[in-house]
């Protein structure tokens, strides 16, 4: 196919010229549907002037060209005689020949705030030189008042610019928080109705402003997910405890002339839950490869053809994070170099607007899965909650899951690498918890940016992690959301830890016949216990995938986790001064939370043959989204649980 390039400013109607012809190549493999070919331009200035025509080639026989089309291009979303349609960007206005300033961000995002009231803007943190890091908070008719409100809605996040010199989903980011803000169509209209859409268009302003891949530290921010040493990952994963998006798209760019225009991935780390990792995957190729094929668009893997090493297992990135967070997401590399399955791709403005255009496209697509597939999204996210609390497998410290290719020509032919796990990264002999020292926990740290140094309490508090405190130590049980990322920061096997924590095994497997005391910790592990179990005050229970018949009492204990587990009996955790977590366990009985203080109490997945009350507890207890099935009244702050 080939076509002019000429084309000008919006406002100037031109008419179409055979001069200055370029050449672009279709390839098979760049969509799954080849018996209805596409291709998507995005090279062309808004609402300039356009002429295409294409031909087939047999070998090294090239067939007649067709006749010439020829047409305008959209103009820019907004009405200019509109207020807050009539916003652009520094990279609009000037055609993209400057991408925009954070002074521009700044004045665009206060004036899409100013002027919305679906949107909320929020600040999540600072750079490390003190950039503020702005989130767009967008909902219909106006968003959720608080992160707890967000939260209920299972809202999606972009985030768009984290290697400050691959700046163009920031670009889109910018354009689609100003279309959800002000358009009226049906469509945007629903989908702001059913969910909060979360954007944050430049964690990293420094980087971007310095245009380095790194922070002002030099810190790749992007391996540094886990371990928030540095201020801007730090304010994302706590912004991620806070709001808990269910799905998320992680914006890059990667210089591969010979890939597609839209590399993907899901988090491959061995780690992740198999729903989350299942239901990423079809987001990519199940949605993203369908509809890229009706649109002209080319998602692959990343990587794609000789893509090199990449797209591994690391849990300091992003889209490897995310999933063991339990969310659905895909990592997105813009192709930001030229190639011959992209004309004019030598001219720089042609070449931006292509990688911003693409990855409005993307990111609207996005939208659309979430819309379209929330049910099987949220049905993911708690298959992977209730996997992780069980804590039952190995532990894998660094290995992904194998992408399988598919047979030539298609767009996911050539997937990335296999990264299996060597037999020195597997842990089978998991245990039941991890046990820090004060030093350890409190302890002052030397990673990081002079005077912004958080402490490792610091941190697993933005994880959302629950901690333990006993007798002057601090105890991380496994039987929590986040499992699978919790050793690889806390065991001294792991590659990338903050501290070498020591393992604490589980106490009590098999049969126990008789009342059950704990006034220490006590782990339970697929274990049957025949008799009461009473927490002592000061005590703490781990019990996951046991059997308990008769009643479980914690009074004033220091934690109760009891996970993947049946009890014959009534349930009563009340008065506890440190961590509740009960979750997908089944209870024939009544079970009561409460006036437990320090942390919220987790209450979700149960199935209890009985009353479920809970009241006095500060703060209320939550479910994250896992609902409880209840014969029997629910009562108190755990009536909409």
């Amino acid at each position: 196919m080939d076509g002019p390039t000429r084309v000008c400013c919006p406002d100037r109607v031109i008419p179409p010229v055979l001069e200055a012809v370029i050449t672009g190549v279709w390839r098979p493999n760049r969509q799954i549907d080849n018996s209805s070919p596409t291709f998507a331009d995005a090279g062309f200035n808004p609402g300039g002037r356009f002429q295409w025509r294409v031909r087939a080639r047999s070998g090294a026989t090239a067939e007649p060209y067709s006749a010439p089309v020829a047409g305008t291009t959209r103009a820019p979303w907004g009405d200019p005689a509109v207020p807050g349609e009539n916003l652009r960007t520094q990279w609009e206005t000037t055609l993209a020949a400057q991408y925009t300033s954070d002074v521009n961000e700044y004045a665009y995002t206060a004036a899409v705030d100013e002027l919305s009231d679906r949107v909320r803007v929020t600040e999540i943190g600072r750079t490390a030189l003190g950039r503020p890091i702005n989130m767009f908070v967008i909902g219909y008719p106006t968003p959720p008042a608080t992160p707890a409100a967000v939260a209920a809605t299972s809202p999606l996040m972009v985030n768009c610019n984290v290697h400050g010199n691959e700046p163009g989903d920031r670009e889109a980011c910018l354009i689609m928080a100003r279309q959800l803000a002000f358009s009226n169509d049906p469509r945007t209209l629903d989908l702001l109705a059913h969910t909060t859409v979360l954007i944050v268009p430049t964690i990293n302003g420094d980087g971007r402003a310095a245009n380095t891949r790194g922070n002002s530290t030099g810190q790749d921010l992007n391996r540094d997910y886990s371990l928030i040493r540095q201020p801007e990952t730090f304010a994302l994963v706590r912004m991620l405890r806070d709001y808990r998006p269910v799905a998320g798209y992680d914006g890059h760019e990667f210089g591969n002339s010979s890939a597609g225009d839209l590399p993907m991935l899901p988090p491959r780390h061995q780690n992740v839950a198999q729903p989350i990792f299942d239901e990423s995957q079809d987001m990519i190729e199940g949605h993203m490869y369908t509809q890229g094929a009706k649109d002209g668009w080319w998602p692959c893997p990343y990587g794609c053809n000789g893509g090199g090493n990449v797209g591994l297992s690391e849990e300091t990135i992003l889209r490897n994070t995310l999933g063991l967070k339990n969310v659905v997401n895909s990592l997105l590399e813009l192709r930001s170099a030229g190639g011959a399955t992209r004309p004019d791709e030598g001219n720089t403005a042609n070449n931006r607007r292509r990688k911003a255009y693409s990855a409005l496209w993307t990111f609207n697509q996005f939208l659309d899965y979430h819309r379209a597939s929330l049910k099987e999204i949220t049905s993911a996210r708690a298959g992977g909650i209730t996997f992780q609390v069980s804590n039952t497998g190995r532990i894998v410290f660094r290995g992904s899951r194998p992408i399988a290719a598919y047979p030539s020509p298609h767009a996911g032919e050539a997937p990335p690498p296999l990264d299996a796990p060597r037999e020195d990264q597997i842990l089978t002999d998991v245990p039941c918890a991890y046990r820090l020292t004060e030093e350890q926990y409190h302890g002052e740290r030397t990673d990081g940016p002079a005077g912004q140094r958080t402490t490792v309490a610091q941190r697993l508090a933005a994880h959302g992690w629950k901690v333990v405190t006993v007798a002057g130590r601090y105890l991380v049980p496994l039987a929590q959301p986040e499992r699978g990322l919790i050793p690889l920061l806390l065991d001294g096997q792991a590659v990338e830890k903050l501290v070498d924590a020591e393992r604490v095994y589980p106490t009590v497997t098999g049969r126990h016949t008789g009342p059950l005391v704990v006034s220490g910790v006590t782990c339970l592990r697929d274990a049957t216990v025949a008799g009461p179990v009473r927490v002592r005050p000061g005590g703490t229970l781990v019990a996951t995938g046991s059997s308990i018949t008769g009643p479980v009492d914690a009074t004033g204990a220091a934690g109760v986790f009891l996970t993947d587990s049946t009890v014959t009996g009534p349930v009563r955790v009340a008065q506890g001064t440190g961590p509740v977590v009960v979750v997908d366990t089944k209870v024939t009985g009544p079970v009561e939370v409460s006036d437990n203080r320090g942390e919220a109490p987790l209450v979700a997945a149960n199935t209890v043959t009985g009353p479920l009350r809970c009241g006095g507890n500060s703060p209320a207890p939550v479910d994250l989204g896992l609902g409880n099935s209840v014969l029997g009244p629910k009562s108190g702050q755990c009536a909409s649980l």
